[in-house]
């Protein structure tokens, strides 16, 4: 009885919104929204899924609760380091103007320390694009105001030129927020941009399906021009690359192959 409660659950939602809750790994996802649903007071699926179509509140914490809105600036830094001494300037000494995506990019931590890097390299008039799923997630990273936790990875030298500080919060300096386009999309279903020059979708992948992961893989090939990057998080190495037309670069870089 529960397993239907929670398939009827997983139907409504994409009726719904169009979120394909059957993508993600049914394990993880089930038990989250299960905490949540209790905690809420809930005792079936379906009762919580009437009350998300109602109270928008309810609904953005779903969201939230399902796509692990955890975020943090120059998260692994050695690896920022890496696009930001080899990739990046390797991209702007053919064109001092290079298009870059920050896909599913929570509450903006990610696509702000991108664009913090290119402006240290001169290339600010760069095209930043940030996507996510999350209405609630991405109003947050527009105001960009954030937590000194997640600035604790910030190098000095950025933390004093891109941050106003107001107590315990981090505030993004105007014209970085102007920098970068954000917008809802739901990476499983929607058409992509083509013609990237940098792709970065770091700690999002894990949650997918394989089945998730091969279709994501080839959408974002097809989404880079040849020669650009796929930046992919610390957990998230992809297996066999020449299938999506990509090859390994650095470790959790990769390039689309020049064919």
């Amino acid at each position: 009885m529960e397993d239907k409660d929670f398939l009827l659950f997983i139907k409504k939602v994409k009726d719904y919104t169009s979120i394909d809750l059957s993508q993600y790994k049914e394990a993880q996802m089930k038990r989250r929204l299960t905490t949540l649903r209790m905690k809420k007071g809930y005792t079936t699926f379906a009762s919580f899924f009437e009350a998300m179509t109602k109270d928008k509140e309810l609904f953005y914490e779903f969201l939230d609760r399902m796509t692990i809105n955890v975020s943090e600036f120059w998260r692994n830094p050695n690896r920022w380091e890496v696009l930001e001494q080899k990739f990046l300037p390797d991209m702007l000494r053919k064109s001092r103007k290079v298009k870059c995506w920050s896909a599913a990019c929570s509450t903006g931590e990610e696509p702000y320390t991108l664009a913090m890097i290119l402006a240290e390299l001169n290339a600010q008039d760069s095209v930043v694009l940030a996507t996510d799923i999350d209405d609630g997630a991405l109003e947050k990273a527009k105001k960009a105001v954030y937590s000194d936790r997640s600035v604790r990875d910030v190098p000095a030298k950025y933390l004093q030129k891109y941050y106003r500080q107001e107590n315990l919060t981090y505030h993004i300096a105007d014209p970085l927020k102007k920098s970068i386009r954000f917008q809802k999309q739901n990476l499983l279903v929607d058409t992509f941009d083509t013609g990237f020059d940098l792709i970065v979708c770091r700690n999002v992948m894990i949650y997918f399906t394989e089945e998730a992961k091969h279709l994501l893989y080839h959408k974002f090939a097809n989404a880079l021009k040849p020669g650009g990057i796929l930046f992919v998080g610390s957990t998230e190495q992809i297996f066999s690359p020449a299938q999506y037309g990509l090859e390994s670069a650095e470790t959790f870089f990769y390039r689309k192959t020049e064919a």
